[in-house]
């Protein structure tokens, strides 16, 4: 296999620029990450620590194998919306007793661990990674139930609040139980007090696992019980951990406190004969030749700016091998052949707006990687397929529709990184979230929208004009530019990376350094299932 040459610049005015300005959104997503590490702020914690309890991450980071990788997962959900920056939850991937493991947990010091609609979300997002890629379920479970607050004066709002708790806790019921079904295990660490919905996560759990005098599980409190039977109860006498251990059966083990309860987690996966379904890595792993630190100065902050999706590849792959498919056609995509941390991968990466050659090239590229079983990782930097008249007459749509077919129907794991734009069908195309993509990442200088923001204001301006003339109205010049400028700045920020992951729209925001090392860890995660293609189709050239 051929190794990539570089032709980047370092010592050029443009690289030195696009190092600058990834550095400065680093520094930025990097001051959110810290907030978000630190819960529910200072006093929060320290309250949580006077009780004797471990804050969530030094619960998971004694959970894992010593000196292994923690990957957690959507560590920004929240930003920049009416919930907690995290969501009050953190989940990830690690590797516990030597199987790699789901990991979630509620952080009691941001509302007591209560189950927002966003916290939901995520939570919902780390059952769907469990299941596709049939890794085992662990979560420490401390939480006040569902967020029961109200939706202030407006009665219609509250009804929503109302209705999205039940479609979406009634799926995260279905989705744990759903795990035990597939022969994917269910570990519960009970680290407090779990109310209503929080007590169902570990009544749906394989394992259960509860410390004395601290976990408290039941469905309705002390003062709940009271009011509906009129009985009179301490924590420990209606949901107690002993109580649970020696009456109910709910626990399946007593713990003494935090530590002896997170040794019976390593032991109880310790038991679980965990066999991975898909292969190990077959190739050398050597690093890539191209110091990874140089992608900090390929992407441009401004999007606008090409720049070459292969010198992205030579800083990722095995030994910057690549064996290119199709080099001299279809030009704005580089399809080929490599691997990472060992694992052989197909790549998808663009270098331009999506043509009909492209396109169809792709698509035979998805369908040749599905008949030898090999993962696919897009890179996506893509405005979309290419618009215009002579594009449609040459069949744009048609070809468009070959490779979204190939992708919808392409069964080998598919693991995107957008790196730059991810607008319209160019997102579902590239393997978007949309499309059963078993993980998400993005790049600090992503942006995901239905188009860019110039071209959004300008089809809004356009379809303004088109208003106005039908009524026989003449268009307000100014007050067409203002309703531009603003339609522009307000796509403009809700395209941006911090954005999306604030939504739980994907997995996190990586730093581009690390891109390998996500990679390598994902591609371990995919492969506890089974990796391979069904051979519905064959190649075909249409």
């Amino acid at each position: 296999m051929s190794t990539l040459a570089t032709h980047l610049d370092l010592k050029s005015s443009e690289y030195h620029e696009n190092r600058a300005g990834m550095l400065d959104l680093l520094a930025e997503i990097e001051e959110q990450l810290a907030l978000a590490r630190g819960g529910g702020g200072q006093r929060s914690v320290e309250r949580h620590r006077s009780r004797g309890k471990l804050l969530i991450r030094e619960r998971i980071e004694l959970l894992l194998d010593r000196d292994s990788p923690f990957l957690e997962l959507s560590p920004l959900a929240g930003y920049a919306t009416e919930f907690p920056l995290g969501s009050g939850m953190v989940s990830g991937i690690g590797v516990v007793s030597g199987v790699e493991c789901v990991i979630n947990g509620h952080d009691p010091t941001i509302m007591g661990g209560a189950i927002t609609n966003l916290s939901n979300k995520k939570l919902d997002r780390s059952l769907e990674i469990a299941r596709i890629n049939r890794l085992p379920y662990i979560q420490f479970v401390e939480s006040a139930g569902g967020d029961l607050r109200r939706g202030g004066d407006d009665p219609e709002a509250e009804m929503r609040r109302n209705l999205n708790h039940f479609a979406e806790s009634g799926r995260l019921f279905h989705d744990i139980t759903e795990l035990s079904g597939m022969r994917i295990p269910t570990v519960s660490v009970v680290c407090g007090s779990s109310t209503a919905g929080g007590a169902y996560q570990p009544g749906l759990s394989d394992y259960n696992i509860f410390i004395r005098e601290r976990s408290k599980v039941f469905l309705g409190g002390p003062p709940l019980v009271k009011m509906a039977t009129g009985e009179d109860s301490t924590d420990e006498e209606l949901g107690g951990a002993e109580m649970h251990a020696t009456r109910s059966g709910l626990a399946d083990y007593l713990a003494e406190d935090e530590p002896d309860a997170i040794r019976i987690a390593r032991e109880a996966v310790a038991h679980l004969n965990w066999r991975k379904l898909g292969p190990g890595p077959s190739l050398p792993p050597d690093e890539p030749r191209y110091d990874p630190e140089e992608l900090l100065g390929i992407v441009p902050v401004d999007l606008k700016r090409p720049f070459d999706i292969r010198e992205v590849i030579a800083r990722i792959v095995d030994g910057s091998r690549f064996e290119e498919f199709k080099p001299l056609y279809g030009n704005t995509l580089v399809t080929g052949w490599a691997s990472i941390h060992g694992f052989p991968v197909g790549i998808l990466g663009n270098n331009g707006v999506l043509f009909s050659d492209s396109s169809q090239k792709a698509a035979q590229f998805i369908q040749l990687c599905n008949q030898v079983d090999v993962p696919i990782i897009f890179l996506q930097n893509v405005t979309g397929y290419i618009v215009g008249k002579s594009f449609e007459e040459g069949g744009i749509v048609k070809d468009g529709s070959k490779m979204i077919n190939a992708v919808s129907n392409s069964k080998v794991p598919h693991i995107s990184i957008i790196l730059g734009a991810s607008y319209g069908a160019g997102n579902y195309g590239m393997g978007g979230r949309a499309f059963d993509t078993r993980f998400v990442f993005t790049w600090p200088t992503a942006k995901i929208s239905i188009m860019g923001p110039k071209q959004l204001a300008g089809v809004m301006s356009i379809v303004r004009r088109a208003g106005a003339a039908a009524a026989g109205r003449t268009v307000d010049e100014d007050e067409d530019a203002r309703e531009r400028a603003a339609v522009e700045d307000r796509a403009e920020k809700e395209s941006l990376a911090l954005y999306a992951t604030g939504r739980v729209a994907d997995d996190g925001i990586i730093d581009p350094r690390d891109t390998r090392t996500v990679l390598g860890i994902t591609l371990s995660a995919v492969h506890s299932n089974a990796v391979s293609g069904d051979g519905r189709f064959g190649v075909f050239r249409m």
